[in-house]
């Protein structure tokens, strides 16, 4: 017999009976289950309106998995449970939520969806804000707020978070009515004491030759985490293309395809494996030695998360932190929840990752002479050398050459992570406003913190400003989620009366390009173009009326 989580058992009787409760517990704690499961027991199929329980969750890939738990525990009861995203067509994910029982949905899109009409909330009489820290930390509050409004205000309200201090716990107190509060005790000791903790201080531009000459550099099984399923097929290939043999695992991948990958991975054919957080869930393999954090991730938790793939079964484990100079808050926040003193380390040089070619192919020399009969070979290259007058050992070094012609015992100096579509990628990244320094311009002309500024970066005009009540955390939501692109890529936001100017990274690629026109913030489309640096586009001669673009129609909202 399975036993419970303890927080499953711990919220069971609170989260049936209806009422508001606060639970704070790590991640990977069996969070999903200990709503799902009471949730899914109390809601009645025949209920109206619907949805009748809304789940919202920080980001698409989290959405997807907390959707595929739920439709295990709802299909023995007969409710429907349906997902709504950013990165897909919103009339597409529109169809049917009227019939869903419960809609697990991320801000960004629900809001959209309720702004246009498009979706009716006052059946909801349970919320659960799940991985809520998370979600305040990558700026979806004013979202949040606006679909709360939009609840009936006799329903029941859960949070589930890593942490319920700050902001988190300030919104919870406004949206819960005496709500019970439950924690499970923080973080596996075991696991942090036991990994060697190193980071790299790193511009982004770097990050990808430092990667390559660390995996050429070490043995043993690397497993290296980014934040996203784009950005992990874009750095395999990346690094096959240098000569490192690595693989893919994300939650796209069929199933064949991961295990196959998984199998190479355990068995040692392939040193490299490039995930996300979701999609290493369940890993399990003993002889990883090295977890290299490529992207910083979204929070604490999630690096014990990480850090526990690493040092098994007695092994020696590595913990490698790749940190840019604006992620040195990430760092700090990290040594001070895990009481774990993070050191800097030293990458190994060109000539480093040399040296250790240089031994692994001695060694592979000296396993065939152990292994083989090598007369035949020997009277090939003896009968070579007299026939073209060539010295027996230049022989050996051009045979030598050939062998490793693919994978050079000196590497090339490899290039640095182009601003290409690897900037412009699935899910919303942290804000990590909190601790910044007061920034003294105008609001409408602050510059966000986490904005690169070693990232090339192009001026777009949107056409939406304060004359729609935008706002910058409107905007920074709407870039992030509804066309993918990292929030960290997200530069300076100036609002003007009736557009907007932000920067972001060159090279947006058409694909993206078009999203992002399409997308509606405040109930207008962006129509995003380059900025030319002049004024608003003209307007109609005087007395003439302009054509303003319209919302779809839409129902009324219910606040």
């Amino acid at each position: 017999m399975t036993e419970p989580f303890p927080i499953q058992t711990m919220v069971w009787e609170d989260v049936r009976s209806g009422r508001d409760t606060l639970a704070r517990s790590k991640t990977g704690s069996g969070k999903t289950l200990a709503f799902a499961l009471p949730i899914a027991d109390r809601l009645d199929p025949a209920a109206t309106p619907l949805p009748a329980a809304l789940v919202l969750v920080p980001t698409r890939e989290l959405a997807q998995q907390v959707t595929a738990e739920f439709q295990i525990v709802a299909s023995a009861t007969g409710l429907l449970v349906k997902a709504v995203y950013g990165g897909t067509n919103v009339k597409e994910q529109a169809r049917g939520v009227d019939d869903a029982h419960v809609l697990i949905a991320t801000p960004g899109r629900l809001d959209d969806l309720a702004i246009r009409g498009l979706i009716d909330l006052t059946g909801v009489h349970v919320l659960v804000l799940d991985e809520a820290d998370r979600m305040l930390d990558m700026g979806f509050q004013p979202q949040v707020d606006r679909i709360v409004r939009r609840l009936p205000k006799d329903r029941q309200t859960m949070f589930f978070s890593a942490t319920l201090d700050g902001a988190v716990g300030r919104i919870a107190e406004v949206y819960t009515r005496d709500a019970v509060l439950h924690e499970v005790a923080g973080y596996d000791r075991q696991v942090v004491e036991e990994a060697d903790h190193r980071f790299v201080p790193v511009p982004v531009h770097e990050k990808l030759t430092m990667l390559i000459d660390l995996a050429n550099a070490q043995a043993g099984l690397t497993l290296v985490f980014v934040n996203t399923k784009r950005a992990v097929d874009a750095l395999a290939r990346q690094l096959k293309a240098q000569g490192v043999h690595a693989l893919a695992l994300h939650g796209d991948m069929r199933q064949e395809a991961r295990d196959r990958a998984l199998k190479r991975f355990a068995d040692g054919h392939v040193g490299v494996l490039v995930a996300t957080d979701v999609a290493a869930r369940g890993l399990d393999v003993e002889r990883i030695t090295h977890v290299v954090n490529f992207d910083v991730p979204h929070d604490v938790e999630g690096y014990i998360h990480r850090i526990g793939r690493t040092g098994r079964a007695g092994r020696a484990g590595h913990a490698i932190l790749f940190v840019t100079p604006r992620e040195r808050r990430m760092l700090a926040a990290i040594e001070r929840a895990t009481r774990q003193r993070v050191e800097p380390m030293r990458l190994p040089s060109r000539e480093d990752v040399a040296d250790r070619r240089a031994t692994q192919f001695k060694e592979s020399i000296t396993a065939v002479l152990s292994s083989q009969d090598l007369a035949f070979f020997e009277r090939l290259v003896a009968s070579y050398a007299e026939e073209h007058g060539r010295d027996p050992q230049t022989v050996a070094a051009a045979l030598a050459y050939l062998a490793q012609k693919d994978r050079p015992l000196l590497p090339p100096p490899a290039p640095a992570l182009e601003p290409r579509r690897e900037q412009f990628i699935e899910g919303p990244a942290r804000s990590g406003r909190r601790g910044e320094p007061a920034d003294t311009a105008p609001r409408h002309q602050r510059r966000r913190p986490d904005a690169r500024d070693d990232v090339a970066s192009v001026r777009y005009r949107i056409e939406v400003g304060r004359e729609h009540g935008v706002q910058p955390g409107n905007i920074v939501g709407a870039i992030a989620n509804e066309a993918g692109i990292d929030a960290a890529h997200i530069g300076r936001i100036e609002i003007f009366e009736n557009h907007s100017i932000v920067g972001l990274p060159a090279g947006m690629p058409k694909d993206i390009h078009q999203r992002l026109s399409k997308a509606w913030v405040c109930g207008q489309q962006l129509s995003i173009s380059v900025d030319s640096g002049g004024d608003a586009p003209k307007r109609p001669p005087l007395g003439v009326k302009a054509k303003r673009k319209n919302h779809p129609k839409r129902k009324a909202a219910h606040d």
